[in-house]
């Protein structure tokens, strides 16, 4: 997998005569030009989100697949199904979408992720409070 930013993110791959150079760079930085030889360079990525309404009493999560830095299919707990992007997205989408295991399996993931991250941070966030209050 390659990782290729683009402005703003901090990160960009640049290639130079005969070499492939990294360049780390600021915000600042214009894109990035990419050679002919980063084009057979494929990336696949998954992301999710949690979102958090009153605590954890309404939990939403959002996912989202990316082939090639574009999204293809996404997914929204609200919703309840996969959405598909691109044509080949609606594809994918639609095979999940008849697939009941693994809708069980993403409609599991806003309890199993996204309410066990909400604990582990709202423990840190008080872990911190409390190490503040005594250094204080």
């Amino acid at each position: 997998m390659a990782a290729v930013g683009h402005r703003g993110c901090g990160v960009g791959i640049r290639c130079g005569p005969g070499a492939l150079g990294v360049l780390l760079r600021g915000a600042e930085g214009g894109p990035t030009d990419l050679c002919a030889a980063l084009t057979g360079v494929f990336m696949f990525m998954v992301k999710g989100e949690c979102h958090f309404i009153n605590g954890t009493e309404k939990v939403r999560f959002v996912g989202r697949a990316i082939y090639n830095r574009q999204l293809f299919m996404h997914l929204d707990s609200d919703v309840g199904h996969f959405l598909g992007d691109p044509l080949y997205g609606e594809k994918v989408a639609k095979r999940m979408n008849n697939d009941p295991a693994i809708l069980e399996d993403i409609r599991a993931q806003v309890d199993r992720y996204c309410r066990a991250c909400y604990e582990i941070s709202r423990r840190s966030d008080d872990s911190s409070v409390a190490r503040r209050s005594r250094s204080a």
